[in-house]
């Protein structure tokens, strides 16, 4: 009879993605191969690298993964790098916590215990019970630490994985800084609380990646690729009205305190895609959401939902300019000008701005091993020195990118770098808060403060 494992299939998927598309083959099971830790050592030494399941209960699953189950006898054990994980499922969605340790495992009195500078942090025993430290439920966001009852243990081969595990610590040391940028941005408030959210204007030419930058956005904080705005790669623009996308934190979680505006792309020829006459109203907050753009009309004063007299929680905090990485040599004479032309209006308005060079294609090229700096190659360097020239845009702020157009999971190198530039346009726009004229935010303070 076959052994199967309790593994759901899109658990399975997710630790797969996780340690870098790699496969999983099932070696050993406590209900059908016995509860010894001795058999299950027995049964898993030298078959490689290993990942080692605790299933909690059916919602909670405690892993930690080893370059390979050897003599675990206490004489013979040395400290050796273990990956630990915990998934637990919460609003239908599947959360991965990641730890990196040195530790020591071995077999003592049939219990499979690893220690971590002498003390024993983990261990597993033959009675179906697990032992935590508090150093790893803290890590792991655990509920619990110390003993706890677990219902079963699965011991699996990891194929297509390196031994030395350096590959999967990279995974893992960028899963972790991807969660503290995620921590950083739902931690963010904007500047003295002048506005409760910052609004990015998103502006490039026709296909460059607007709608997909903010379906990138919205899928890292629901946990999965969504695709909200439309997109596409018509020689017109796909994107027709002016569109204010908030972006919640979880598919019913609260909403966070950005927005992005999405306009209709730029276009060389006149008479096609964005009017440059709607720019100021746009970046003045005179455009209202869902505003149907007409490429050879502006919007007035006298439209029905022309905004009069826009507050600054309307207006425009951070313009990004949008730009795909691999087509900024061939801009048109005429594309360019259209560009200085709105980077002129966004001078004269004072407002903050970035640029994202969109669609790079391998995004962990980019990053150097502390996730911190961007590495850039001499490709992606000149195209950098080029909008740089081009813009006049401060080479800190000019980003690259990749987007989730066309992948079906998300990547934790491809969060890092839309996450960066999403935090990036964050400081940029506190920037521009910082700077407005003392008249200008006492009066909004003053409103803000309740009455005595």
């Amino acid at each position: 009879m076959e052994v199967t494992t309790r593994l759901t299939w899109n658990d399975e998927n997710h630790l797969c993605k996780l340690l870098g598309n790699v496969s999983l083959s099932l070696l050993y099971k406590s209900s059908v191969h016995g509860g010894s830790i001795e058999n299950m050592v027995e049964r898993c030494s030298h078959q490689g690298c290993t990942i080692t399941m605790t299933y909690i209960d059916d919602n909670m699953i405690v892993a930690f993964m080893l370059g390979n189950y050897i003599n675990l006898h206490e004489s013979s054990t040395e400290p050796n790098d273990s990956l630990w994980f915990s998934l637990q499922k919460k609003n239908d969605t599947t959360e991965i916590e990641t730890l990196l340790l040195n530790t020591a495992p071995k077999i003592i009195d049939e219990q499979l215990v690893c220690r971590l500078s002498k003390k024993d942090i983990f261990i597993l025993c033959r009675d179906n019970k697990i032992y935590l430290d508090k150093m790893i439920t803290r890590n792991l966001k655990l509920r619990f630490y110390g003993y706890h009852q677990y219902l079963e243990r699965e011991v699996f081969r990891v194929e297509g994985i390196k031994d030395n595990l350096d590959d999967t610590k990279r995974i893992m040391k960028a899963r972790e800084h991807r969660n503290r940028l995620l921590a950083d941005i739902r931690a963010y408030k904007p500047y003295a609380d002048l506005v409760s959210e910052i609004r990015i204007l998103l502006v490039g030419p026709i296909g460059s990646g607007k709608s997909s930058f903010f379906n990138s956005v919205k899928s890292i904080f629901h946990g999965h690729v969504t695709g909200q705005a439309i997109v596409g790669s018509d020689i017109t623009s796909i994107t027709e009205r002016y569109r204010i996308y908030s972006v919640k934190d979880g598919k019913n979680g609260k909403s966070l305190p950005f927005m992005l505006c999405d306009t209709m792309g730029l276009v060389g020829a006149e008479g096609t895609g964005l009017c440059m006459d709607d720019i100021p109203h746009i970046l003045k907050g005179c455009m209202a959401d869902r505003y149907q753009f007409n490429s050879h009309k502006p919007i007035t004063p006298e439209h029905s939902t022309f905004i009069t007299s826009p507050s600054l929680k309307d207006r425009i905090h951070c313009v990004a300019y949008v730009l795909d990485i691999n087509s900024i040599d061939n801009l048109s004479s005429k594309m360019l000008a259209k560009f200085k032309q709105v980077h002129k209006e966004v001078l004269n308005c004072g407002i903050a701005h970035v640029a994202l060079l969109i669609k790079v294609d391998d995004c962990s090229e980019v990053l150097q091993d502390n996730f911190l700096n961007m590495s850039r190659s001499m490709t992606s360097q000149s195209q950098v020195m080029n909008v740089h020239k081009m813009l006049g845009i401060p080479i800190s702020n000019i980003l690259m990118v990749g987007n989730y157009a066309s992948d079906l999971e998300l990547d934790p190198i491809k969060d890092i770098l839309i996450l960066s530039a999403l935090r990036q346009m964050l400081r940029a726009a506190d920037d521009f808060l910082e700077d407005l004229p003392l008249e200008e935010t006492g009066a909004i303070k003053r409103v803000l403060q309740p009455s005595i």
